[in-house]
């Protein structure tokens, strides 16, 4: 500001006295011509205030919604809070024919800029399965598990079905009324059926707990138990339940045959009788209208009594996780994996600085190591 009502006092000294051509004062004081016409039209205009900067906002803006709208608009979001621009838009023309409305965009964005439109919550999703699906030839090759949607009992408490299958001859191993399908129960019953039938080489679920997570790798502390006794985990892509049919199949004559019951005591007696049918009685069609009974016998891989860890090549470099699930890299830890506290991690050099981290044949998660402290963390899918 200072330097400008100066060159405009030596703009008028110099004309004055005819000593200096515009050129030469605007060159002494760094201005190019333009700028110096310009200053001194806009003190000849506006005196010294002239010479301040004006704001760059425009006046007027065309595009605008008028207040009237504006507040017309809002008043209807409140009145109707789960109504969308388009409906909100449409209301408001049948009531207010004679409003200029803007379109059901310009709607959404001024909802939002008033705090009434909140965006959805990122919903974390289970990462995919990297394990395909086998079709299995034999019995106990495949066993399918899943929970029938829960229901209510005659005394209000819910009931979860677990059932569990061998995808092979339908022969349904498990159906048990739980009360939450939680891991702890799940477990206990997998230990049984364990126990009484051996162990299947793979076992196919959906991607709900506690059979997957939304954690690294989709594990859980269920498939993880599993993949220590030596099973393979398989999971159906969602929203692909027929990639587990017969299973469904299977729960579609459960509800149609198992009806509720007043107790979980008496539901259980009711899903005994069930399986007794379904296994020994009904025929199936797939079977040649033979049993399940009649074409299941057990796995000859019996229980483990002790669990083992995953083996990795010599080439890999093998971690073992904390108590946390805390893994330490470039000297300081990082939450990586609560379900494998205390298990070892196979870590394979892909890059200079890239490591890729495996739980078995599951790959886990990229490690970028840049330096000691400069470390990235990328989950996989």
């Amino acid at each position: 500001m200072e330097q400008r009502v100066r060159f405009v006092a030596a703009i008028a000294e110099a004309e004055e006295s005819r000593s200096e051509s515009f050129a030469a004062v605007c060159r002494r004081f760094g201005v190019s011509r333009r700028v110096g016409y310009k200053w001194v039209e806009r003190f000849r205009a506006g005196g010294v205030d002239g010479l301040k900067d004006k704001p760059r906002a425009p006046h007027h803006c065309p595009h605008k919604t008028p207040d009237e709208v504006r507040d017309a608009l809002i008043e209807l979001r409140k009145e109707f809070s789960n109504w969308g621009p388009r409906k909100l838009r449409d209301v408001l023309l049948t009531r207010r024919p004679d409003l200029h409305v803007p379109r059901a965009s310009a709607i959404g964005t001024m909802l939002k800029n008033a705090g009434l439109i909140h965006p959805p919550r990122r919903r974390v999703h289970t990462p995919p399965s990297l394990v395909p699906l086998e079709p299995g030839e034999r019995p106990n090759d495949v066993w399918c598990v899943d929970f029938k949607g829960h229901f209510a009992l005659g005394d209000k408490t819910r009931c979860y079905p677990l059932t569990i299958t061998d995808h092979v001859t339908r022969y349904l191993l498990k159906c048990e009324g739980l009360l939450q399908p939680r891991e702890a129960p799940v477990r206990v019953h997998f230990e049984r059926v364990f126990r009484e039938f051996g162990m299947p080489l793979r076992i196919r679920s959906d991607n709900g707990p506690p059979f997957a997570s939304t954690g690294l790798g989709g594990l859980s502390a269920l498939n993880v138990w599993w993949m220590k006794l030596g099973i393979t985990h398989e999971r159906i892509e969602p929203g692909k339940p027929q990639q587990n049919g017969r299973h469904e199949r299977m729960h579609r004559t459960l509800k149609a045959e198992a009806l509720p019951q007043a107790t979980i005591a008496e539901q259980q007696r009711v899903f005994d009788s069930f399986r007794g049918r379904y296994n020994d009685v009904r025929p199936h069609d797939a079977l040649d209208g033979k049993t399940p009974s009649s074409r299941y016998y057990a796995s000859p891989r019996p229980m483990p009594e002790r669990l083992r860890s995953p083996e990795y090549p010599d080439a890999m470099k093998v971690r073992r996780l904390d108590s946390h699930g805390s893994l330490c890299f470039g000297g300081k830890p990082f939450a990586f994996c609560s379900v494998l506290a205390g298990e070892p991690v196979g870590l394979e050099l892909v890059e200079e600085d890239t490591w890729e981290v495996f739980y078995g044949s599951i790959l886990l998660a990229e490690v970028r190591v840049r330096a000691r402290r400069d470390v990235l963390i990328r989950r996989v899918a």
